[in-house]
């Protein structure tokens, strides 16, 4: 398959955990109907953004894989025969808890789990509290429609983590995103740190002449302990080709669901031209596993 009809499903969410799953499933029959075979959601799709505080009850929010959630969305996926990539909080055993990505296959089996390797702690965005880091490595999922390297959010930042994904033969690589604003934030402020978010993603397809999907949520989120603060997510989703050519861009803050071609022939033209893989030189990456050089 040449070419891949992928949507990206850009959303606000609830505190009614199952209001928010099913209009999600009301996007997903949407782009289903409008021909895509391939639907990418937002990180931790099912609920508010938790992490905001540090709050022991919010491991209630957390399920085991397979569980409730991948049965409800593998239902989907059969029923309207495409692939899904989700976002789930993973109870993997008491006290130890995954951000976990989780591909579903058309026939609505799990194709495999990503969970995520890179953890934040940063202010609103206490991650660390919740989720210890993934330990499945950098593996693309082999589904019908091609190899998904899929990494989650703050793995974005990471080049290291999309080159491993495309020297394991990734197709694309795609990454489920939570990601916005302080209101405290200048317009300048917002503006620059948006821009890093797109550019940084756009050199992860050139450098590896890969498409790339990133799919964020929108809208604003309070934070528990201050409801006058909290998190305005800039939405902003969007598509790329394998010279970092945009294909399809959300706006800030709608809903959205986004359809757009994704050929998989263009990564061979363009790393024809471009090789970079040839010309690496992987005889002098040593010190790429330092924590850093100290002079």
């Amino acid at each position: 398959m040449s070419t891949i009809k992928t949507a990206l499903i850009q959303q606000t969410c609830t505190d009614n955990r199952q209001q928010t799953m099913d209009r999600t499933a009301s996007a997903i029959a949407h782009a289903a109907r409008s021909g895509a075979t391939l639907i990418v959601l937002q990180e931790l799709h099912c609920s508010l953004y938790f992490c905001q505080q540090e709050q022991v009850e919010c491991f209630d929010l957390a399920e085991p894989i397979p569980g409730p959630s991948t049965a409800f969305f593998g239902d989907l996926a059969r029923q309207h025969q495409v692939v899904l990539v989700t976002s789930l909080f993973e109870k993997r055993a008491p006290g130890l808890y995954h951000n976990t990505a989780v591909v579903l296959e058309k026939d609505g089996s799990i194709a495999g789990t990503y969970r995520k390797m890179h953890i934040p702690d940063d202010p609103g965005f206490y991650e660390k509290f919740y989720f210890t880091p993934g330990d499945l490595g950098f593996e693309p999922v082999q589904t019908s429609v091609g190899r998904l390297g899929v990494l989650v959010c703050w793995d974005q930042w990471y080049p290291e983590a999309a080159r491993l994904m495309a020297l394991a033969g990734a197709d694309l690589l795609l990454y489920p995103t939570a990601i916005g604003w302080a209101p405290t934030d200048t317009d300048a402020e917002k503006q620059r740190q948006r821009d890093a978010w797109i550019t940084i993603q756009r050199s992860h397809a050139i450098a590896n002449g890969l498409p790339v999907i990133s799919v964020n949520r929108t809208g604003r989120e309070a934070d528990p302990a201050n409801p006058s603060s909290g998190i305005d997510f800039w939405g902003s989703s969007f598509a790329c080709g394998p010279q970092g050519e945009f294909l399809a861009q959300a706006s800030t803050d709608r809903e959205e669901t986004l359809l757009v071609d994704i050929d998989l022939q263009r990564s061979e033209d363009v790393r024809r031209i471009w090789p970079f893989l040839r010309d690496r030189r992987i005889d002098a990456y040593d010190d790429i596993l330092l924590r850093y050089r100290d002079r």
